[in-house]
């Protein structure tokens, strides 16, 4: 088949894939999903998150980023922020309550979920947002990349390159359970590999530089799980004794393997509903 051939199938693709449609009013909501196919911003009518107040054990990543946020909403310079470290610790909670505590003051800061599996369109989602009178903390959950997934091309052009680059009402905000958002093997791999292999693993680990925040996590101890139980029982009227939250609580936990953050939200969740106590 011809380049002439190939060219003619790929403008017909083309003219089928469904026009983009515009930006919403960024007025109507605080919070939205980036889509594709077609292009879109879905405003969020409630967004999932807690109070910023009930996070426990991560005093110092939750300052840093309020203070960040803050000077971001006001149009002051402000860093990316990529969080790191242990799972269910509350890297992606974080986001979205800092988030929830600044737009009650500068109603103009909205937040953009970005999937990672769409990526390679950020560009045009970018296109969206530039020059809006709103600010947006884009948001990227669970970011990792894997062997040979070309993803983070897309991300790094962003961040800091390209002609364009960066929109200034942008600030990109994304959590990985991985401090260089690829696993340790796979950079290894890279260094023992290649024929210049500090020349391929920073290609791959300087997607991470490109964050001028990096946020850690880590595994809380007991009496920070258990400060976090009686956090949620306080902020939502459940009533339980201390003795009885304590066994129970150590009981959950065991029975997971794990103690952190998320486990300490579903023994709660449990807790409320055999308590007849409504979490909305």
């Amino acid at each position: 088949m011809s380049d002439k051939e190939l060219r003619r199938i790929a403008d017909a693709l083309e003219r089928l894939r469904p026009a983009p449609q515009p930006a919403p009013a960024f007025a109507e909501a605080s919070a939205f999903v980036w889509h594709t196919d077609p292009d879109r911003l879905e405003p969020v009518a409630k967004v999932n998150r807690v109070d910023v107040g009930l996070l426990v054990g991560v005093d110092r990543s939750r300052d840093t980023l309020l203070a960040n946020t803050r000077q971001f909403a006001a149009g002051l310079p402000a860093n990316n922020a990529l969080l790191w470290g242990a799972r269910g610790m509350g890297k992606s909670s974080l986001v979205k309550a800092v988030h929830g505590a600044v737009h009650a003051d500068y109603p103009a800061l909205k937040i953009v979920e970005v999937q990672r599996e769409d990526l390679p369109s950020i560009g045009r989602c970018l296109n969206l947002l530039r020059g809006a009178s709103a600010r947006f903390i884009m948001f990227c959950d669970d970011l990792s990349f894997g062997h040979d997934d070309a993803h983070y091309k897309s991300l790094k052009a962003v961040l800091d390159g390209g002609i364009e680059g960066r929109p200034d009402n942008v600030v990109l905000y994304a959590t990985s359970n991985r401090r260089h958002l690829m696993p340790r093997d796979m950079i290894e791999n890279e260094r023992s590999s290649a024929i210049s292999p500090s020349e391929a693993v920073e290609e791959k680990v300087s997607l991470s530089d490109r964050f001028g925040l990096w946020l850690g996590f880590h595994p809380c101890d007991q009496d920070e799980y258990l400060r976090m139980i009686r956090g949620y029982c306080d902020a939502y009227g459940v009533a339980i004794d201390d003795a009885t939250l304590r066994a129970e609580a150590i009981e959950w936990q065991a029975t997971r393997g794990s103690r952190s953050g998320r486990v300490a939200w579903q023994y709660f969740t449990d807790l409320a509903g055999r308590k007849g106590v409504t979490l909305s």
